[in-house]
């Protein structure tokens, strides 16, 4: 490999891994501030608030499907860049709504700009590391890390002193700045994507296989349940049942993704010689510990959350370098796309059935006994999405069997 290549490919995985950073830093920093959106909104119930993040990742993963054919074909670079700008100059509409719909139209736009990211850079990644993929994911992992932590502190930091919208607005303007650096720091791709093999006209070898690999992503969509619930539910568990402030609250949900920073490259790497016996005890792992959350005193709280979080968010990496193993490089942007659309859309209503959950516990709100049937059921959730990891395999087998892939070793 040339010294340049090299250079090449540091360069591209770390600036994806900032852009990382915005893309999940927008989609948690309203957690912490739906009590404060209620009130300020004059909203009849807190579902109202939950729905507006709802809202905004039905239209980051609604499109993604999409987004992924885009990003087969057209400059990834531009795309990545483009995305970004929108994702902020969404947050920064809302910092200015003063009604319901005009935030619900903010958000819309916010998870809009945000659904060009994953298809595109973990495409992008893949390619540029075809040996060590999962360690290349784990890396880029770090960056949504350090975006779901910072998000909720941020915003629940300032909003403790200027109020909902201050942070909102400011994250939107770090976003449109970030884009200018990015565009201008990143390499240019050269336009339309290159393939080592033409492109196929099909990403599966039949319709048994596409069925397949449409189940496991909506077994993995079960996992992404509990993980959106995890930030939804705990904001207001902490605060209703815990008597948590928002500046705790806060901390304490950014402290679900602070270890994962360590996690992600740790067990990404370990993956490339087993992808999916890590993943398996890493979400069983996980479920465990979502059940034993309610039941731990307030005190540990916190540190509960750093620990399944060290867990639970590094089997993200190692199941996106399957998705990536289960297709052809041609098709990997709309193989993610159409994986994130189902796993993202069934996943991100959490947020408002959290809210809804939460809303129809009236009084009991304030009772800590009253959720524990709600954190038993996104416990069993993870469980059943470990269904999707034979599926993956299965899907992987397929295509090498028939042509499709290359007989690499397999996890």
């Amino acid at each position: 490999m040339s010294n340049a290549h090299a250079q090449h490919q540091t360069r591209t995985l770390w600036l994806c891994g900032v852009l990382h950073v915005f893309t999940h830093l927008y989609q948690v920093a309203l957690l912490p501030l739906y009590l404060l959106i209620q009130t300020d909104l004059g909203l009849k119930g807190v579902e109202g608030s939950t729905f507006l993040v709802t809202a905004m990742m039905a239209a980051y993963y609604l499109p993604s499907y999409y987004v992924g054919v885009l990003s087969d074909h057209w400059n990834r670079k531009k795309l990545l860049a483009w995305g970004l700008a929108l994702n902020g100059l969404g947050f920064i509409a809302l910092s200015q709504a003063r009604s319901y719909p005009l935030a619900l139209l903010a958000t819309a736009i916010a998870g809009l700009g945000g659904s060009a990211y994953h298809p595109a850079a973990t495409a992008m990644i893949a390619k540029l590391f075809p040996k060590g993929t999962g360690r290349a994911l784990g890396l880029l992992g770090i960056g949504a890390s350090v975006g779901f932590f910072v998000g909720p502190y941020y915003a629940s930091w300032r909003a403790s002193s200027a109020g909902w919208r201050a942070p909102i607005l400011e994250l939107g303007i770090y976003g449109i700045l970030g884009a200018m650096a990015f565009a201008w720091l990143a390499d240019d791709d050269g336009g339309p994507q290159r393939h080592a093999e033409p492109p196929r006209e099909r990403m599966f070898s039949s319709p048994q296989v596409w069925i397949a690999f449409a189940a496991a992503a909506f077994a993995f969509s079960l996992r992404d349940f509990t993980g959106s619930s995890m930030g939804s539910l705990a904001s207001l568990f902490l605060q209703k049942a815990k008597g948590f402030t928002i500046q705790q609250t806060g901390l304490a949900v950014s402290a679900i993704f602070l270890a994962s920073a360590i996690s992600n490259p740790i067990f990404g790497k370990l993956s490339d010689r087993g992808r999916l016996r890590w993943a398996l005890g890493l979400l069983i792992i996980a479920a465990g510990l979502v059940g034993l959350f309610p039941f731990v005193p307030a005190a540990w709280s916190a540190v509960t959350l750093i620990v399944y979080g060290f867990f639970f968010m590094a089997s993200y990496p190692i199941v996106e370098t399957a998705v990536m193993e289960s297709v052809h490089e041609s098709v990997r942007g709309r193989a993610f796309g159409f994986f994130i659309t189902i796993g993202g859309v069934v996943g991100n209503l959490a947020h408002w059935i959290m809210g809804l959950c939460v809303e129809h516990l009236g009084p009991r709100a304030n009772d800590t006994a009253a959720y524990y049937p709600i954190y038993g059921t996104l416990s069993l959730f993870i469980l059943l999405s470990l269904a999707g990891l034979p599926i993956l395999r299965h899907i992987r087998r397929e295509e090498i069997a028939v042509g499709k892939l290359t007989p690499a070793p397999a996890s």
